[in-house]
Parts: structure tokens; sequence; C-alpha cells
């Protein structure tokens, strides 16, 4: 064997060994002439760019290419060969092929050049397809704008942070949150969003959680306070979780606005004490009641007794005006307590107003200015027009304590209509049309610890002696029972605003009685079977119905006066306290007494107020009750009414 037979065969091997290495390879393997000639075309390329090999191989590799890139194809390879200039050999990029079909996709292309003595330049491109890599990296680009989308958009504040504290994403809401723009906060420690003393102990908490993995915050939702970029505190509910980034860990906190919801549950809590407070102030009313009973009624029997005694006839009526003093103070607690007697009608706000001027007129200070602004087109309300106008008076005996040196009060009345926004502002207050009835004054104002608490009972600033605290819960209570609300809006320095919303009659119908006119005292001669379980307002009530003419009887509870029934000859009134121990009722005495004598007349009394008599079943539609305390002049034009009656209640 000759030697060029023994070099050729090592050639020959070497050559089909790279040939089947060409042949498997997964990228594609190309080879092209110094013109750009087609000269080898390998299985993956024809996988690639869908021609068969034999389709290709001659032709100018422009074929394989977009016009953007063919068009300067040429141009490389003159350039090249004139300068030696490597724009493209030698150099791995990613560029863009063009498939059979004229599809393109992205491949990444290296370009070696090869060459023999005396010949021309092969250049090899090998071609790896990029198509696959591109789509993950795409859906890795939607997927991360999706998720900024979710993040920049979502109502609860995201701030990612890394694990030395520094602020890497502030999202939208918690810019609204903050009051901070991202570009002030992005690369800050996320302490600066911290009052203390949360500032000091964050750094701390992440080098624990970093050292030892011991989760105090991490993983761990708890309610905490944020600061405000003017330094004023919110409190929100943080949760925080921990993701991994190129080996690091980095934390993701989820912040949730708990503002609305404290305030709504420092409502609701004020609301319960209100409630509390008022429950407690009705159940005391009945024994108030009684005692008053006693004491304005014996005062007032004895100043009859001392005409001719005018020291002690003084004595007597000053026990007797304090007597009314405390009646006063107990309706307002049960005003407070929405437990009073309301009469609702329909009535004409702007004209109990302007008919209420001359009283503020003759009632307040000289210093004080008087004015009154009604809307024209004004509906009625529906309330209580006695009430409504001892609650105006109220508020504008308040506002002159507020205007020491003078200043003006005005008072103003308008349709008002409240929607769900106000509803869920004021969850105690139903949407729709109200009249609102609002009392300015230009005093002192209120600070906001005493703004808290101006409806509370007992509640005042003024110095002992000076005020019973009554006046704003009694508004309170009147207006909350009318199913109605009230606001008060007060700065220190710029006076206050207290505005009443009653429930407007959209129906308009003929003007309500703005006040009921007393009767005279009546007399007479029947005989009244009194039943009062309290000994003192017993012998009060037995004193003034004989002063009155009547002939009394007395019983203890409903046992006796049943026993009383039984044996008397003749009674005409049954005049009886609604609740009473012994197991007998005063309702229930009622309809006993009734099966035994149809035709008795029957009175009730009671310190309860009429709604919570009602609530408890003591109490029936129509039935004549005369509330406690009560003076002579009532008693005996109740005891008159239910003698007229021509039937009995």
């Amino acid at each position: 064997m000759g030697t060029e037979e023994r070099i050729a065969r090592p050639d020959q091997s070497n050559a089909d060994w790279l040939r089947a290495v060409v042949d498997t390879a997964v990228d594609g393997v190309i080879l092209i002439d110094a013109r750009g000639s087609i000269l080898m075309f390998n299985p993956a390329c024809e996988g690639l760019f869908g021609y068969p090999a034999d389709e290709v191989i001659g032709r100018n590799v422009k074929v394989l290419m977009p016009s953007s890139y063919s068009d300067a194809h040429d141009g490389y390879l003159h350039n090249y060969h004139t300068t030696g200039d490597r724009k493209i050999i030698g150099i791995g990029r990613e560029v863009v092929g063009q498939r059979k079909d004229g599809s393109t996709f992205l491949m990444h292309l290296s370009v070696g050049e090869t060459k023999r003595a005396g010949e021309e330049s092969i250049f090899v491109g090998i071609v790896h397809d990029l198509t696959g890599r591109e789509r993950v990296e795409r859906e890795l680009r939607e997927s991360a704008a999706r998720l900024r989308a979710v993040v920049d958009t979502a109502v609860d504040g995201v701030i990612l942070i890394d694990s030395d504290g520094i602020i890497l994403k502030f999202n939208p809401a918690c810019e609204s949150l903050f009051k901070y723009h991202a570009d002030e906060v992005l690369g800050e420690n996320v302490r600066m969003l911290m009052p203390e003393p949360y500032r000091s102990g964050h750094d701390g908490y992440i080098r624990n959680f970093v050292a030892t993995g011991e989760k105090k915050i991490i993983g761990i939702g708890r309610e905490v306070v944020g600061r405000r970029k003017d330094g004023s505190t919110f409190p929100m509910d943080l949760s925080v979780g921990e993701a991994k980034q190129d080996g690091s860990s980095i934390f993701v906190g989820m912040i949730h606005d708990l503002t609305d919801r404290k305030r709504t549950e420092a409502q609701l809590m004020q609301a319960q004490k209100m409630e509390a407070v008022g429950q407690l102030s009705g159940g005391i009313a009945h024994d108030f009641n009684n005692l008053l009973t006693v004491i304005v009624g014996n005062a007032e029997h004895l100043a009859e007794q001392l005409v001719a005694r005018g020291d002690l006839k003084r004595l007597a009526d000053d026990i007797c005006s304090a007597g009314e003093r405390g009646a006063e103070l107990t309706q307002r607690l049960l005003a407070f307590s929405r437990k009073q007697l309301l009469r609702p009608v329909e009535t004409e706000c702007s004209r109990l107003v302007e008919s209420m001027h001359k009283l503020l007129r003759r009632t307040l200070r000289e210093d004080i200015e008087i004015s009154t602004h009604s809307d024209p087109a004004l509906r009625q309300a529906f309330a209580d027009p006695v009430q409504l106008e001892s609650a105006i008076l109220n508020l504008a005996l308040n506002a002159q304590d507020a205007m020491a040196s003078g200043g003006r009060l005005t008072i103003s009345t308008a349709n008002a209509s409240l929607d769900a926004g106000d509803h869920n502002a004021h969850p105690d207050v139903g949407p729709g049309e109200y009249i609102v009835i609002a009392v300015t004054d230009t005093g002192c104002g209120m600070p906001k610890r005493v703004l808290e608490r101006a409806f509370e009972p007992f509640f005042t600033t003024k110095e002992v002696g000076k005020g019973s605290g009554l006046g704003l819960s009694m508004v309170y209570g009147f207006v909350k029972q009318s199913n109605g609300h009230v606001t008060i809006y007060s700065e220190p320095g710029l006076g206050t605003t207290v505005r009443i919303y009653l429930p407007a009659v959209l129906a308009k119908t003929q003007n309500a009685p703005l006040a009921v006119e007393k009767e005279a005292v009546q007399s007479g001669s029947e005989t009244v079977l009194v039943v009062e379980d309290d000994p003192f307002v017993r012998s009060y009530a037995v004193m003034s119905l004989e002063s009155l003419g009547y002939k009394v009887i007395s019983a203890v509870d409903g046992k006796e006066a049943l026993q009383t029934l039984g044996v008397a000859p003749h009674i005409d009134l049954l005049f009886t306290d609604v609740v009473m121990p012994g197991g007998v009722n005063g309702w229930e005495l009622a309809g006993l007494a009734r099966n035994a004598r149809p035709e008795l007349r029957v009175l009730l009394t009671s310190g309860y107020a009429l709604e919570t008599l009602a609530a408890n079943g003591h109490l029936r539609q129509g039935a004549l009750i005369l509330e406690k305390p009560y003076r002579k002049a009532e008693l005996a034009r109740l005891v008159r009414e239910a003698l007229a009656a021509a039937v009995p209640v």
C-alpha cells in the first residue's frame, strides 16, 4: 500500500466521522462558499428551515433570511473579503431566520471560517433555534405583566423589600395609603413607613429571621400601625410572605387599611354605650317618678293649705318648683333613652322655627343675634312638634353658653336626601328623604375630646351647678326615637353646627298643631278605687282625689283590689298603677274587674315609659294612662276623661 493510500484512508475516515457528527447534531450546520452559496445543509437545518437539502444546496444563503437581513448579506461578505472586517465572522449573535413557508423564527448564529492553501474561504454556520427560549421568555414577560397588573390595580397595598429592608416595589395602593410617590420610597428602608416602636424593632426582626428562621412576622397576619408622609398614622392589617430571588430572600407585604373598620367599630361601641346608658336611664325613671309624684303633689297641696301663711307657702312653692325641675330632668333621661311618649304628626318645621323666634329672643341674652333661614320648598317632617321645640330650645341655650361674649345664632331648615353612602358612614340611619334643621353658633367650639362625648348624659363642661349635662342627650334621644339622625360639627374657635335629620312627609297635608292647649282643673263626686303599691304615691293620690270631691277607696295591689271590688257596693272608676307586685298587674286587674263590672271605667298610671309598657304587654291600644310624676290638674283632667268615656276602656 503506497503512501498516498495510507494518507487518504485517514482523511476519508475523518470525513465520515465529521459527516456523522454534523448529520446527527441537534443544532443546524450549514456551509457556504465565499460567494454565499450553500454547500452543505444538515438534517437539523432541514427541520429548522423546512427545506430539503437538495432544494437549497447551490443557492445563495439569502434564501434563508428575511429581507432585513438578506439585503445586507452580500455587503457583509464583500466587506469582509475586501477589508477583513469581522462584522459577522467569529461572532455569535441572535438573528432571524426565514422558513420555506415564509414564517420567521429567532435563532442564535455562530459563523466560523476555514480555508485551505490557495483555496477560497468556506464559512461554517452553527444555528441554534431560540423559539423555545423565546416562548418561555414571552410567557415569563406576559406572566410578569399580568402580575404587575394585579399588583398595580390591587385595592390593598403591596410592598416588596429585600433582606436588608430596602423597598423594591411600592404599588399605587401603597402610594394612596402612605401618601408617598413610589420614587420617593424605592431604595429606602421600609422603616420610614413605620412609627415607633415598630421602626426600632424592624431590622432586628429581619436579621433574626435570616439567621434563625424564626417566624415572628413572616407568614403571620397581624394588626399594626403605618405612618404616612405627613407623620399621621393609621391602623392596618399586615401579612408578610417570603420568596427567593437569586438565592436571597425577598419579602412581600400585603397591607389592608383598617381605618374604616376601626371607625365602624368605634361607632358601634359608642352606640352600644349610649344604648346601655339609655337602658339604665329608663330603668330608674319609674322610681324617680314615684318619688317626684309624692314631692310635687304634697308640696302643691301644702301650698293650697298655706294661702294665709305667705312665708310657708313660698317654701311649699319652692319645693314644688324643685320637684318639677326633677321631673324635667327625668323626662330628659327618658328622652335620651328613647322611651318618652312621642306624638309625631306632620309638622311644618319652617313655621315652627319662625314661631320660636320671639321665644328665643326673650330667652337668650341681648348680645346674641338670632337669624332663621328656610327652604321655600321645604317638605313637612313627621315628628312631635312639642319635643322638637324643646330640642331646638336646648340647642339654642347650649349655643348661648358657647358665646360668652355674644355672637350669632342661625337656625336653618332644608330638605335633605341620605343615600347608601350616608348609610355606610352612619349605619344607624337609613337612606331616604329628611328635613334637616341646622343650629349654628359662632361660639368657642368644641375640642375633639369634648365632641366625642357631647351626647352622653350628665357629661358637661360647665361649672358645677351650671348645667345637668342632659340637654344634648335629650336632643339625641328625641331624634333617634323619631327615626332620625343628629350630627355635630365643631372646631375650637370656629363655632358649632348641630344638624337634626327628621323623616320627611312626601305627601303634604294640613298643617299640624304646634302645641297642645291645657284644660282647666275639674272636680267630681264619683267613687274611685285607687290601686298603688307605693304608700307615699297612694297617699298623695287619695288626698288629691278627695280634695277634688271624689269618694276614694284604696288598695295596695291587684289581689286586694279584686277583694274590694267584690264587696264594695258601687265603684265608678278604677285608678291603678300598671306595674305592681303580687302577680296581677294593672292591665290584668282592669280586665278581671270589668268582667265582674262591665260598666267600670279604668284609668292607668305608671312611672315607666309607655313604649316600655307596650313592649312588655302591659298596655293596649286605646288605654288611658296618666304618666308619673303628675300634677293635680293632670289627674283631674284624666279622671274626668275616663269617667266621660262612652265605652269603658
